[in-house]
């Protein structure tokens, strides 16, 4: 194949590899770098002997991933306070492309938790259920047979249902519950924010030690409210919230002035909020509030 017929080609599947990467790496910036890497290798590879070129490329940007992950796991030992994945904001998708990269995006609590694995497991699991990946082609992906795919796929279910049972709740339940804590949270209503919050209710920040967040989870629905009520009580007027869709879920914008504070994502039970993952680190918001076209609120 001639170097000018390969930019097409990679352009049409770079949606899917990026969003492969970035559900392995959960930044979007290490997710860019691996697929770049790919692009260079794929550049310089002999194209005679590449007879399926989406296998390939998915193949080699889940290794680069795997390899990729391993080196961050270290560092993120050594992160002050708790990690949460970077949040991509989404917009209305217009080719089939983006269509597809949509579909098989993961929310911002179950990226959360696939942290939990190792990067092998965490590969098998995000190719089988995110992008419906068949188990022979994982097992030759990650250079395992297939049964041992299976059992890996299956391991890594279990661990996550045991971190956290997930519960099966329709998108207009999501979307109803968030959208009443959001009305809550703009208003003040301490009331209301609090019969939204389940009682053994959960709160992560991540303030990547640039910004003042917990250093470990909040729990209770009551001291929730109280945080978020107080919030009110300190910036009044100058508090803005805002709904967009992030990571394929509806999320609360939160703004100080006119600064992003901090994008809020929630998982619910379909009629309680069950966890609220606060992130708050700039250097994760630079690009949402890039796209915005605001700034960042950075003081503690």
């Amino acid at each position: 194949m001639a170097v000018n017929d390969l930019n097409p080609v990679f352009h049409r599947l770079r949606a899917r590899l990026q969003s492969i990467a970035y559900s392995m790496l959960g930044c979007v910036a290490d997710a860019e770098d691996v697929v770049q890497d790919v692009w260079l290798r794929w550049h310089g590879a002999e194209q005679s002997v590449i007879h399926n070129v989406e296998a390939w490329l998915v193949t080699a940007t889940t290794r680069a991933s795997i390899d990729r992950l391993r080196a961050l796991k270290a560092r993120r030992e050594q992160y002050v306070g708790m990690w949460l994945p970077e949040p991509i904001l989404g917009d209305a998708p217009d080719t089939p492309e983006q269509l597809q990269e949509r579909s098989s995006e993961l929310s911002v609590a179950l990226l959360s938790l696939l942290e939990r694995l190792s990067p092998d497991a965490r590969a098998a699991f995000v190719l089988r259920e995110a992008f419906d990946v068949g188990y022979p082609e994982i097992a030759e992906i990650i250079e395992k047979n297939e049964a041992t795919v299976r059992q890996i796929v299956h391991r890594a279910k279990a661990q996550l249902r045991e971190e956290q049972p997930r519960y099966a709740v329709s998108h207009e339940s999501h979307v109803r519950i968030v959208t009443r804590f959001a009305e809550a949270m703009a208003k003040g209503e301490f009331k209301l924010m609090r019969s939204l919050l389940a009682e053994q209710a959960q709160l992560i920040g991540d303030g990547g030690g640039h910004v003042l967040s917990f250093p470990k989870p909040l729990l209770g629905g009551q001291r929730i409210a109280q945080l978020f009520y107080a919030s009110n009580l300190r910036f009044k007027g100058d508090l803005g919230v805002e709904l967009a869709t992030v990571n394929g879920e509806l999320a609360i914008l939160r703004y100080i002035g006119n600064q992003l504070e901090s994008v809020q994502s929630f998982e619910t039970d379909g009629e309680r909020v069950l966890s609220c993952l606060i992130q708050r680190n700039p250097e994760k918001l630079a690009a949402t509030a890039a796209r915005l076209g605001v700034g960042l609120y950075t003081q503690p």
